[in-house]
């Protein structure tokens, strides 16, 4: 029988020392053709990425999301923050996200498949719920990505209510935007790694 291991609490969480992030000068900005055939050539030589989608936010009621507009996957060594605005990027971000070799580890992905199939016209090949790995180690609740960094490395993973629910739709992503974004794909691969999955 699997033992019941309790979750950390907001109050807990906030008292442990800050995670280390990436910085902006590990966090690529993709807008390009040529930028992403950069990304593409550097993610297929890892075996798993943090993986995760941003859309902008609606606040209107019944309005349909027309996300993701960006997608975020990381190595340990740094991450790449996907615009779709353009063609030729949205076909390089679906050919990695279809590849069957390289685990893409990420919280809460059921609404981001769902989009990435409508958006892109593929199904994500590989992609792992680590909540679902959290659950079968006895944590009841979803984890999440703060409540994971919280036990398996002792930190507080920082994330920015504002940065959260800015437009992802924007065509120049703030600082704050790609630190946001970047990081939650780093952490996911980092929690990836620290589980033993590989």
């Amino acid at each position: 029988m699997t033992q019941h291991r309790p979750t950390p609490d907001k109050e807990q969480i906030a008292l442990l020392d800050p995670f280390e992030r990436l910085g902006l000068d590990r966090i690529h900005l993709v807008a390009t053709p040529a930028q992403a055939q950069d990304a593409w050539s550097e993610l297929v030589r890892a075996a798993a990425w943090g993986f995760d989608t941003e859309s902008k936010p609606t606040f209107v009621k019944n309005e349909a999301s027309e996300g993701p507009h960006i997608v975020q996957l990381a190595t340990l060594d740094k991450a790449w923050v996907f615009q779709l605005h353009d063609l030729e990027c949205r076909a390089v971000v679906a050919d990695l996200l279809a590849r069957p070799g390289a685990v893409k580890a990420g919280f809460g992905l059921g609404d981001d498949r769902r989009r990435i199939v409508s958006k892109l016209g593929v199904e994500p090949h590989n992609v792992l719920e680590l909540n679902a790995v959290f659950r079968e180690q006895g944590y009841r609740k979803d984890m999440g990505v703060k409540g994971a960094v919280a036990v398996l490395f002792n930190r507080r993973f920082i994330k920015s209510r504002k940065a959260s629910t800015s437009n992802w739709a924007n065509p120049r992503l703030s600082e704050a935007q790609l630190i946001y974004a970047g990081n939650d794909a780093y952490a996911a691969v980092r929690v990836f790694h620290a589980l033993g999955l590989t």
